[in-house]
Protein backbone atom coordinates (compact mmCIF):
# COMPACT_ATOMS: atom_id res chain seq x y z
CA UNK A 1 0.00 0.00 0.00
CA UNK A 2 2.86 2.36 0.86
CA UNK A 3 4.48 1.71 -2.53
CA UNK A 4 1.23 2.62 -4.33
CA UNK A 5 1.00 5.86 -2.38
CA UNK A 6 4.61 6.68 -3.22
CA UNK A 7 3.97 6.03 -6.92
CA UNK A 8 0.92 8.31 -6.87
CA UNK A 9 2.98 11.04 -5.19
CA UNK A 10 5.65 10.78 -7.90
CA UNK A 11 3.05 10.93 -10.69
CA UNK A 12 1.45 13.98 -9.10
CA UNK A 13 4.84 15.66 -8.78
CA UNK A 14 5.75 14.97 -12.41
CA UNK A 15 2.39 16.34 -13.58
CA UNK A 16 2.97 19.47 -11.52
CA UNK A 17 6.43 19.97 -13.00
CA UNK A 18 5.22 19.46 -16.59
CA UNK A 19 2.50 22.03 -16.06
CA UNK A 20 5.13 24.71 -15.53
CA UNK A 21 3.65 25.73 -12.19
CA UNK A 22 7.06 25.87 -10.51
CA UNK A 23 8.61 29.35 -10.78
CA UNK A 24 12.06 27.72 -10.88
CA UNK A 25 11.41 25.99 -14.22
CA UNK A 26 12.35 27.75 -17.43
CA UNK A 27 11.43 26.78 -20.99
CA UNK A 28 14.09 24.79 -22.81
CA UNK A 29 13.23 26.08 -26.27
CA UNK A 30 15.97 28.06 -28.03
CA UNK A 31 15.19 31.80 -27.88
CA UNK A 32 15.51 33.97 -30.96
CA UNK A 33 18.60 36.16 -30.83
CA UNK A 34 17.96 39.78 -29.98
CA UNK A 35 20.90 41.16 -31.92
CA UNK A 36 20.58 42.64 -35.37
CA UNK A 37 20.78 40.33 -38.36
CA UNK A 38 24.28 40.44 -39.80
CA UNK A 39 23.38 38.87 -43.13
CA UNK A 40 19.80 37.77 -43.62
CA UNK A 41 20.22 36.14 -47.00
CA UNK A 42 23.92 35.61 -47.54
CA UNK A 43 27.33 35.11 -45.98
CA UNK A 44 28.37 37.23 -43.07
CA UNK A 45 31.00 39.80 -44.06
CA UNK A 46 34.45 38.89 -42.72
CA UNK A 47 36.07 41.27 -40.30
CA UNK A 48 39.42 42.76 -41.21
CA UNK A 49 42.70 41.22 -40.09
CA UNK A 50 43.26 44.17 -37.76
CA UNK A 51 39.84 43.71 -36.18
CA UNK A 52 40.46 39.98 -35.78
CA UNK A 53 43.80 40.68 -34.11
CA UNK A 54 42.17 43.19 -31.79
CA UNK A 55 39.48 40.67 -30.94
CA UNK A 56 42.09 38.06 -30.04
CA UNK A 57 43.92 40.58 -27.85
CA UNK A 58 40.66 41.09 -25.95
CA UNK A 59 40.42 37.35 -25.39
CA UNK A 60 38.25 36.58 -28.43
CA UNK A 61 40.64 33.90 -29.63
CA UNK A 62 39.41 31.41 -27.03
CA UNK A 63 41.18 29.61 -24.24
CA UNK A 64 41.76 26.12 -22.96
CA UNK A 65 38.48 26.32 -21.01
CA UNK A 66 36.08 27.82 -23.55
CA UNK A 67 32.65 28.90 -22.37
CA UNK A 68 29.83 26.63 -23.42
CA UNK A 69 26.90 28.20 -25.31
CA UNK A 70 23.80 29.03 -23.29
CA UNK A 71 21.81 26.70 -25.54
CA UNK A 72 23.14 23.73 -27.55
CA UNK A 73 23.01 23.88 -31.30
CA UNK A 74 21.26 21.62 -33.79
CA UNK A 75 22.25 19.56 -36.82
CA UNK A 76 19.79 18.90 -39.65
CA UNK A 77 20.75 16.71 -42.60
CA UNK A 78 19.18 16.70 -46.08
CA UNK A 79 20.22 13.84 -48.39
CA UNK A 80 19.10 12.25 -51.63
CA UNK A 81 20.19 11.60 -55.22
CA UNK A 82 21.02 14.31 -57.70
CA UNK A 83 18.10 16.49 -58.86
CA UNK A 84 16.11 15.70 -55.71
CA UNK A 85 15.92 19.35 -54.57
CA UNK A 86 18.49 19.17 -51.76
CA UNK A 87 19.90 22.64 -52.41
CA UNK A 88 16.39 24.07 -52.76
CA UNK A 89 15.45 22.59 -49.38
CA UNK A 90 18.65 23.96 -47.85
CA UNK A 91 18.04 27.49 -49.14
CA UNK A 92 14.42 27.37 -48.04
CA UNK A 93 15.43 26.35 -44.51
CA UNK A 94 18.14 29.03 -44.31
CA UNK A 95 15.72 31.70 -45.55
CA UNK A 96 13.17 30.67 -42.92
CA UNK A 97 15.81 30.96 -40.21
CA UNK A 98 16.90 34.36 -41.53
CA UNK A 99 13.28 35.47 -41.54
CA UNK A 100 13.10 34.88 -37.78
CA UNK A 101 15.97 37.30 -37.22
CA UNK A 102 18.81 34.83 -37.01
CA UNK A 103 22.15 35.53 -38.67
CA UNK A 104 22.90 33.01 -41.41
CA UNK A 105 25.92 32.02 -43.48
CA UNK A 106 26.17 29.59 -46.40
CA UNK A 107 29.19 27.45 -47.29
CA UNK A 108 29.90 25.26 -50.29
CA UNK A 109 32.97 23.42 -51.54
CA UNK A 110 35.24 25.34 -53.88
CA UNK A 111 35.34 22.17 -56.00
CA UNK A 112 31.82 22.95 -57.22
CA UNK A 113 32.28 25.77 -59.73
CA UNK A 114 29.38 24.92 -62.04
CA UNK A 115 27.58 28.20 -61.36
CA UNK A 116 30.51 30.24 -60.03
CA UNK A 117 32.07 30.30 -56.60
CA UNK A 118 30.23 33.19 -54.99
CA UNK A 119 26.76 31.62 -54.72
CA UNK A 120 24.88 28.45 -53.87
CA UNK A 121 22.69 27.85 -56.92
CA UNK A 122 19.85 25.39 -57.49
CA UNK A 123 19.29 23.63 -60.81
CA UNK A 124 16.41 26.02 -61.56
CA UNK A 125 18.57 29.12 -60.99
CA UNK A 126 17.64 30.17 -57.43
CA UNK A 127 20.77 31.37 -55.65
CA UNK A 128 22.16 32.90 -52.47
CA UNK A 129 25.64 34.27 -51.74
CA UNK A 130 28.03 31.87 -50.04
CA UNK A 131 31.57 31.15 -48.93
CA UNK A 132 33.40 28.71 -51.24
CA UNK A 133 35.98 26.89 -49.13
CA UNK A 134 38.39 23.97 -49.55
CA UNK A 135 37.65 22.78 -46.01
CA UNK A 136 35.16 23.72 -43.32
CA UNK A 137 37.80 24.22 -40.66
CA UNK A 138 38.91 27.42 -42.42
CA UNK A 139 35.48 29.06 -42.07
CA UNK A 140 36.02 30.68 -38.67
CA UNK A 141 39.43 32.04 -39.70
CA UNK A 142 38.04 33.44 -42.95
CA UNK A 143 35.15 35.07 -41.14
CA UNK A 144 36.95 36.28 -38.05
CA UNK A 145 36.16 35.22 -34.49
CA UNK A 146 33.89 38.16 -33.72
CA UNK A 147 31.81 37.73 -36.86
CA UNK A 148 31.69 33.94 -36.40
CA UNK A 149 30.30 34.38 -32.90
CA UNK A 150 27.40 36.38 -34.35
CA UNK A 151 26.39 33.63 -36.79
CA UNK A 152 23.39 31.58 -35.62
CA UNK A 153 22.79 29.32 -38.63
CA UNK A 154 25.34 27.70 -40.95
CA UNK A 155 24.15 26.07 -44.18
CA UNK A 156 26.48 23.63 -45.95
CA UNK A 157 25.81 22.63 -49.57
CA UNK A 158 27.47 19.74 -51.46
CA UNK A 159 28.62 18.47 -48.07
CA UNK A 160 30.03 15.24 -49.51
CA UNK A 161 33.11 17.15 -50.67
CA UNK A 162 34.20 18.15 -47.14
CA UNK A 163 36.45 15.61 -45.41
CA UNK A 164 36.20 17.47 -42.09
CA UNK A 165 32.38 17.57 -42.09
CA UNK A 166 31.97 15.44 -38.96
CA UNK A 167 34.42 17.41 -36.82
CA UNK A 168 33.08 20.76 -37.99
CA UNK A 169 29.46 19.87 -37.24
CA UNK A 170 30.38 18.57 -33.79
CA UNK A 171 32.25 21.73 -32.94
CA UNK A 172 29.69 24.15 -34.43
CA UNK A 173 26.65 22.56 -32.80
CA UNK A 174 27.98 21.11 -29.55
CA UNK A 175 30.57 23.71 -28.58
CA UNK A 176 29.48 26.87 -30.40
CA UNK A 177 25.69 26.48 -30.25
CA UNK A 178 25.12 26.89 -34.00
CA UNK A 179 22.23 25.50 -36.03
CA UNK A 180 23.89 23.57 -38.86
CA UNK A 181 21.89 22.56 -41.93
CA UNK A 182 23.71 20.10 -44.19
CA UNK A 183 22.74 19.12 -47.73
CA UNK A 184 24.57 16.51 -49.78
CA UNK A 185 24.62 13.20 -51.58
CA UNK A 186 24.40 10.17 -49.32
CA UNK A 187 25.69 7.82 -52.04
CA UNK A 188 27.79 7.99 -55.19
CA UNK A 189 26.92 6.66 -58.64
CA UNK A 190 27.87 3.16 -57.47
CA UNK A 191 25.50 3.46 -54.48
CA UNK A 192 28.44 3.51 -52.11
CA UNK A 193 28.90 5.94 -49.24
CA UNK A 194 29.97 9.35 -50.55
CA UNK A 195 32.23 11.46 -48.36
CA UNK A 196 31.35 12.00 -44.70
CA UNK A 197 27.65 12.81 -45.02
CA UNK A 198 26.51 9.49 -43.54
CA UNK A 199 28.97 9.90 -40.67
CA UNK A 200 26.97 12.81 -39.24
CA UNK A 201 23.65 10.94 -39.18
CA UNK A 202 24.26 9.86 -35.55
CA UNK A 203 24.82 13.52 -34.65
CA UNK A 204 21.70 14.83 -36.34
CA UNK A 205 18.52 16.22 -34.79
CA UNK A 206 16.69 15.42 -38.03
CA UNK A 207 17.40 13.62 -41.30
CA UNK A 208 15.40 14.25 -44.48
CA UNK A 209 15.72 11.81 -47.39
CA UNK A 210 14.52 13.42 -50.61
CA UNK A 211 13.75 11.65 -53.87
CA UNK A 212 13.78 12.79 -57.48
CA UNK A 213 11.72 11.57 -60.42
CA UNK A 214 13.15 8.79 -62.56
CA UNK A 215 14.16 10.27 -65.88
CA UNK A 216 13.19 7.08 -67.70
CA UNK A 217 9.82 6.12 -66.22
CA UNK A 218 8.68 8.94 -63.93
CA UNK A 219 8.63 6.87 -60.75
CA UNK A 220 10.37 7.98 -57.57
CA UNK A 221 14.13 8.04 -58.05
CA UNK A 222 16.40 7.10 -55.15
CA UNK A 223 19.66 6.71 -57.05
CA UNK A 224 22.01 8.61 -59.35
CA UNK A 225 23.08 7.01 -62.64
CA UNK A 226 26.25 8.23 -64.31
CA UNK A 227 26.02 8.41 -68.10
CA UNK A 228 29.72 8.53 -68.87
CA UNK A 229 32.52 5.97 -68.70
CA UNK A 230 34.47 7.98 -66.13
CA UNK A 231 35.05 5.90 -63.00
CA UNK A 232 36.45 8.36 -60.45
CA UNK A 233 34.10 9.08 -57.55
CA UNK A 234 34.31 12.88 -57.65
CA UNK A 235 33.13 13.95 -61.09
CA UNK A 236 31.25 17.24 -60.90
CA UNK A 237 28.56 17.64 -63.53
CA UNK A 238 24.88 18.17 -64.22
CA UNK A 239 22.29 16.56 -66.46
CA UNK A 240 24.96 15.95 -69.08
CA UNK A 241 26.69 13.47 -66.77
CA UNK A 242 24.03 12.21 -64.34
CA UNK A 243 20.37 11.28 -64.21
CA UNK A 244 18.08 10.32 -61.31
CA UNK A 245 16.63 6.82 -61.67
CA UNK A 246 14.45 4.31 -59.85
CA UNK A 247 15.86 1.00 -58.65
CA UNK A 248 14.86 -0.93 -61.79
CA UNK A 249 16.38 1.55 -64.20
CA UNK A 250 19.50 1.86 -62.06
CA UNK A 251 20.06 -1.88 -62.42
CA UNK A 252 19.18 -1.82 -66.13
CA UNK A 253 21.45 1.17 -66.62
CA UNK A 254 24.41 -0.56 -65.02
CA UNK A 255 23.94 -3.46 -67.43
CA UNK A 256 23.81 -1.09 -70.41
CA UNK A 257 26.84 0.86 -69.22
CA UNK A 258 28.86 -2.32 -68.67
CA UNK A 259 27.85 -3.70 -72.08
CA UNK A 260 28.83 -0.41 -73.72
CA UNK A 261 32.20 -0.46 -71.95
CA UNK A 262 32.90 -4.00 -73.19
CA UNK A 263 31.98 -3.08 -76.77
CA UNK A 264 34.14 0.05 -76.70
CA UNK A 265 37.07 -1.88 -75.24
CA UNK A 266 36.74 -4.50 -77.99
CA UNK A 267 36.66 -1.81 -80.68
CA UNK A 268 39.69 -0.13 -79.14
CA UNK A 269 41.51 -3.46 -79.07
CA UNK A 270 40.73 -4.07 -82.74
CA UNK A 271 42.10 -0.66 -83.69
CA UNK A 272 45.30 -1.29 -81.75
CA UNK A 273 45.78 -4.68 -83.43
CA UNK A 274 45.14 -3.18 -86.85
CA UNK A 275 48.12 -0.85 -86.46
CA UNK A 276 50.46 -3.59 -85.31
Amino acid sequence: MSSICAMRSLLAASTFLRSGASPLLRPLSRPLPSRLNLSRFGPVRPVSAAAAAADKSRGGGGSAMEAQPSYPGEIHVIVGPMFAGKTTALLRRVQVEAGTGRNVALIKSDKDNRYGLDSVVTHDGTKMPCWALPELSSFQDKLGTEAYDKVDVIGIDEAQFFDDLHDFCCKAADRDGKIVVVAGLDGDYKRNKFGSVLDIIPLADSVTKLTARCELCGRRAFFTLRKTRETKTELIGGADVYMPVCRQHYLDGQIVIEATRIVLDLEKSKVIHAFK
